[in-house]
């Protein structure tokens, strides 16, 4: 039997947490991996190691059947893990590396996508010049959608439930990484809430599971909302009126009788396609990618252009 079909499909799984994620480690079984290996508490100084132990060890033909995951909750340690992971590589030593933590980099792409897809099918637009504010906006799937959406143009308000200070802090941060502008602001009372949605077109909700960042009351006052998205797929609905099953259904309770609302299962289908496509790319592309959010977008876009092919 030829060498390399004795090899089995070997993931070593990265995180910087104590635990690697249940979904991950499922997600790449299904995708073919045969072998899952996860290393925790992993620290940025240790990649280099980690993945040459990982390259050096199979030869050019075995390292086409490894690949390496990472995980985690931090959004920017994860790029700086998956450069550092990348740049470690001797070729032809050499094998796929795909970063995704807490899922946020497949979750945010397929966010941005739908509310791209929708804003153009529904209202004739993108996302270019219009005034997106992310309620949650400080958590992982906010920072990585604020920073895809300013990318396609949208004037985007990360917000923070806590301070201003925070929103400002994280909005910083997201500029200066990806040398993109954002703005920070505080929606932690009714009033500053009220005031950002007066200005908001398009809504995302990205808190926490179970947490309602927008009531009905509160809905009255986005008077220019175009579409609000949502991942929140625990009861309570993080946008009241936007149901999970929800893929473009008008907003019930909108001031705009044209305004949509997208749910967290809507979403979380392209999330699950986007990361299934990622792991198929990197175990049988043939060399080796390497797979952060650009690629996740990327895949997302073409999952939902093809939804309705």
């Amino acid at each position: 039997m030829h060498e390399a079909t004795e090899r089995p499909y070997v993931l070593h799984m990265f995180t910087s947490t104590p635990q690697m994620s249940p979904f991950d480690v499922n997600m790449a079984a299904d995708a073919g991996y045969q072998i899952l290996v996860p290393y925790c508490n992993v620290d940025i100084d240790s990649v280099v190691q980690l993945t040459q132990d990982a390259i050096f060890s199979r030869g050019p033909k075995g390292v086409s059947r490894t690949g390496i995951f990472i995980g985690g909750r931090d959004v920017m340690l994860a790029a700086d893990m998956l450069e550092r992971a990348r740049n470690a590589m001797v070729p032809p030593f050499e094998v796929s590396v795909f970063a995704d933590p807490s899922g946020a980099y497949t979750t945010a792409a397929a966010l941005v996508a739908l509310a791209e897809k929708h804003l153009k099918a529904v209202h004739n637009v993108g996302f270019d010049g219009k005034r997106l504010l992310i309620l949650g906006g400080t958590g992982a799937v906010g920072r990585v959608a604020a920073a895809m959406a300013a990318s396609l143009g949208a004037d985007v308000a990360v917000a923070s439930h806590s301070s201003q200070s925070r929103a400002t802090q994280v909005s910083d941060e997201i500029n200066r990484r990806f040398d993109i502008a954002t703005s920070g602001v505080a929606t932690g009372t009714p009033e500053h809430l009220h005031r950002e949605l007066a200005r908001a077109e398009i809504v995302f909700a990205t808190a926490a599971a179970g947490v309602q960042v927008m009531t009905a009351t509160d809905l009255a006052h986005a008077k220019h909302l175009l579409i609000a998205a949502d991942v929140n797929a625990v009861p309570p609905e993080g946008i009241a009126g936007v149901h999970v099953m929800d893929d473009g259904k008008p907003l019930a309770g909108a001031a705009r009788p044209d305004a949509i609302g997208i749910g967290a299962l809507a979403i979380g289908n392209v999330k699950y396609q986007a990361e299934h496509r990622l792991f198929l790319r990197m175990r049988t592309g043939g060399k080796p990618v390497y797979l952060g959010f650009p690629e996740a977008f990327d895949e997302a876009r073409v999952i939902v252009a093809g939804q309705d092919s």
